[in-house]
């Protein structure tokens, strides 16, 4: 991967605002949508039906669609990064399981995050699956490893899991360890309700060759997902 699979936005400031408002809404009831179909309980007949109009929905949407994965677009504010296809944090990802309005930065640069998990991150019956955890750690340690002056993509990530996560309501916090050269370490955990430590992590994160130089990404404190 190089600089060439980042691409700057069209949109002005007021463009970007308008659109993701109605891209989020839309995301939002997509979510709302999975979450339903999880759960419900309505007879074969109905559900049948309810098929039939999602289908029917889905092709008006694909009636103007880009080919393959949304991509990255830098802008339209100098330090801007609209990763809105990620798994975890995304605008437009009905599975991100992180609102960045409940993602915030304190003094020290911790990344901290609130989260509610639901029925579609389940593993073992009432819990998280361990790879969703696997999968909110990588980004948060990422997102930490940027804050403190250390940006890269993970190079390798080590878990260890203390004790079941349950569904519902969580926290999570991570933080730069230390920097050496394009290397970084970051740290960082998940708590449940009760503020134990479920799941606990250490990543090493390594800057592209290609960023070293590059004006987009001199000093930016972002991750590269």
């Amino acid at each position: 991967m190089d600089a060439a699979f980042y691409s700057r936005t069209t949109l002005s400031p007021e463009e970007a605002a308008e659109h993701d408002a109605v891209f989020g809404a839309l995301t939002r009831a997509t979510r709302a949508l999975a979450d339903a179909q999880l759960r419900t309980e309505v007879d074969r007949d109905e559900a049948a039906k309810v098929t039939s109009e999602i289908e029917a929905l889905t092709d008006r949407l694909l009636r103007r669609a880009r080919d393959g994965a949304l991509g990255t677009e830098l802008g339209p504010g100098p330090t801007e990064v609209r990763n809105h296809g990620n798994a975890v944090m995304g605008l437009r990802n009905p599975f991100a399981s992180i609102d960045v309005a409940r993602k915030w930065v304190d003094d020290a640069k911790h990344v901290h995050a609130e989260l509610l998990l639901d029925g579609l991150y389940e593993g073992p019956p009432g819990l998280v699956h361990g790879g969703v955890s696997a999968l909110i750690l990588d980004q948060m340690l990422g997102e930490a490893a940027a804050v403190g002056g250390g940006p890269g993509m993970t190079g390798r990530l080590t878990l260890h899991y203390r004790r079941p996560t349950p569904l519902g309501e969580l926290a999570t916090e991570a933080w730069l360890d230390s920097t050496t050269g394009r290397k970084s370490i970051a740290k960082g955990q998940i708590r449940d309700a009760e503020g134990n430590v479920t799941v606990e992590a250490e990543g090493l994160f390594i800057l592209p060759r290609w960023a070293t130089e590059h004006p987009e990404w001199t000093s930016r404190e972002k991750t590269f997902e």
